[in-house]
């Protein structure tokens, strides 16, 4: 029997966390799917660890580095599957998520796109807090859409066919590579979130997401201006390139963890000490950076500041 979703993961450098991704997909409830594992060039034992696995459902493909939305797109080209469901290979999956978001795209065939709120953890494993996403229904996706994403993008079951009639992933829209995804998705159906968590999301330094603060304001803005016009070139995506390479080494991801993992045990988690203990780490890695000072004194301040302060800036994760 064909299966009816094909999971789709990306995986670089992943053994660290890979093993726990697989087993959680393998104990989903739904059991009709492939999981397509795309090697993006993995130089430590991604591979083996992936390799070692008999279960006929599993697929790996092995492609030379190229950046996630090559990876994707290769797994798009061969996937089986009506639904594609993404995962990260750093994440987990309740055993539900499958159940509860095939049931939904089944009964209403005209959306498109449904993610779901995730509890986020730990570099380590341990909780973090919980993401409720910024909407929920179609209606409160449509109006917040050009502002921020409203996706996690390792939440997100979509139709494949929807998907490559658009394009699938743009290779010039580096880090946001889901959101312009989205924007062009809007145009063929409708978007949802489900209200509650069906994965786990790990933050994690090694990761290519961090906090859009420390990309700068040049990044902020071409990104800004893909998402508002719907179009990128290919000059812009060489410039956005150019500035993540810029920031590709160990002191501004790991400084970057820190600091958001500090503001995280703030504003989601209100646990000062803690917060004190990951900014103090971004500090001694980036003591320039006046932003993780501001942590720092935030850290001092009562509750009711913090959730006031909060308020003024939407949690935009």
């Amino acid at each position: 029997m064909s299966p009816t979703i094909t999971i789709l993961m990306p995986a670089y450098n992943a053994e660290k966390y890979i093993k726990e991704a697989i087993d959680s997909v393998l104990n989903q409830t739904y059991t009709n799917f492939e999981l397509i594992v795309v090697d993006d060039g993995s130089t430590d034992k991604t591979l083996q660890i992936v390799s070692a696995y008999e279960d006929a459902r599993i697929q790996l493909i092995c492609i030379k580095h190229g950046g996630v939305s090559k990876a994707l797109n290769e797994g798009l080209a061969i996937a089986k599957g009506k639904y594609i469901a993404r995962f990260d290979s750093d994440d987990l999956c309740y055993p539900n998520r499958l159940e509860r978001q095939f049931q939904f795209m089944e009964k209403h065939p005209d959306y498109v796109v449904i993610g779901t709120d995730a509890d986020y953890m730990l570099e380590d494993g341990n909780y973090l807090f919980q993401f409720s996403c910024i909407g929920h229904t179609h209606e409160e996706i449509e109006r917040k859409l050009f502002f921020y994403c409203p996706f996690i993008h390792s939440s997100v079951m979509y139709r494949k066919d929807s998907v490559l009639e658009v394009g699938g992933y743009s290779l010039l829209a580096h880090n946001f590579e889901d959101y312009f995804l989205w924007i062009k998705l809007i145009q063929h159906g409708k978007l949802c979130n489900l209200p509650e968590s069906l994965i786990s999301v790990r933050f994690n330094p090694a990761s290519v997401t961090i906090d859009e603060r420390w990309r700068g304001k040049r990044f902020r803005y071409l990104k800004r201006s893909v998402i508002k016009s719907g179009i990128i070139t290919q000059e812009i995506g060489d410039e956005l390139k150019g500035i993540i390479q810029l920031q590709d080494n160990k002191k501004v991801k790991e400084g970057a963890y820190y600091a958001l993992c500090a503001k995280k045990f703030l504003t989601d988690n209100f646990q000062p000490e803690k917060a004190r203990i990951f900014v103090k780490k971004a500090i001694q890695i980036n003591p320039l950076r006046f932003d993780n000072y501001l942590i720092w004194c935030a850290s001092l301040m009562p509750e009711s500041i913090i959730k006031w302060l909060h308020h003024k800036s939407p949690n935009k994760l």
